[in-house]
């Protein structure tokens, strides 16, 4: 049963390696507009989460909708093909922790290939679209470098500019500042932080606390592949409904 309110809607999401469940039982929704923070530990399957979103991963239980259809099950109730499931991810922008841009490609060339290869729309309307977003994430002078010659921050900016190249129904971002040097952190979030306020619709992994608590419309906690707690920012951090949820702040403001 799907909420049709919902952009993202995740009911009883299972995931299991081996002897190990990493995920149990997760069910949230995300409507239009929201910022949904995914806070916890590590190991505790936030970022296996976002792989079962757009069938990175399979979940072994659970069913995930995007505005109502269903993702990795087709009408027929098989399985997608990986071409089916690739239509359906060019509506869900990924970002990634490590950039994966294409190192081949010049900067432009990464934001124009899906649209135009995969959604085949025209190349000048793309190409046009493209510099509105480079000069949206601060970049427009390295529209023709290479990758190898961009700072992670940098390439971080282009990987948000190049999701948001598809036009998806929604963004997932995956703890996207934590391979970066501590300088270079700010750049990205001032972005996000921008997306936020425009009201795109995100669920984004990360261990920036400050970011969570300005940022989001919700706070999704997990801990050992459960969700422990969701609610605003504003009751998470100061006065949280779990004991878990206490000890997880706690020691973020001891760092």
């Amino acid at each position: 049963m799907t909420n049709d309110m919902a952009v993202l809607d995740v009911a009883g999401i299972s995931k299991r390696f081996g002897d190990l469940q990493v995920l149990s039982d997760i069910s949230f929704t995300v409507t239009r507009g929201e910022t949904v923070c995914v806070l916890g530990p590590s190991g505790s399957g936030k970022s296996t989460l976002l792989r079962c979103i757009n069938w990175l991963e399979r979940p072994d239980a659970g069913q995930i909708y995007l505005n109502g259809d269903r993702i990795g099950i087709n009408n027929g109730g098989v399985v997608m093909s990986d071409r089916e499931l690739s239509r359906v991810r060019t509506r869900i922008g990924m970002v990634f922790q490590h950039f994966a841009l294409w190192p081949h490609l010049t900067v432009l060339q990464n934001l124009m290939e899906a649209p135009v290869q995969v959604q085949r729309r025209p190349a000048a309307e793309v190409r046009e679209e493209a510099m509105a977003l480079l000069a949206k994430v601060g970049l427009s002078d390295k529209a023709d470098v290479f990758p190898a010659r961009l700072s992670g921050g940098q390439k971080q900016r282009v990987g948000i500019a190049r999701a948001l190249a598809m036009k998806p129904d929604v963004l997932l971002f995956d703890e996207p500042t934590s391979a970066l040097d501590p300088e270079l952190v700010g750049e990205v979030l001032l972005v996000m932080r921008e997306l936020a306020r425009e009201g795109r619709t995100m669920v984004i992994v990360t261990h920036e606390m400050g970011f969570a608590r300005d940022a989001a419309t919700r706070i999704l906690f997990m801990d050992r592949g459960r969700v422990v707690e969701t609610g605003p920012p504003e009751r998470f951090f100061v006065s949280p409904d779990t004991e878990r949820a206490r000890q997880f702040i706690q020691r973020y403001a001891a760092g």
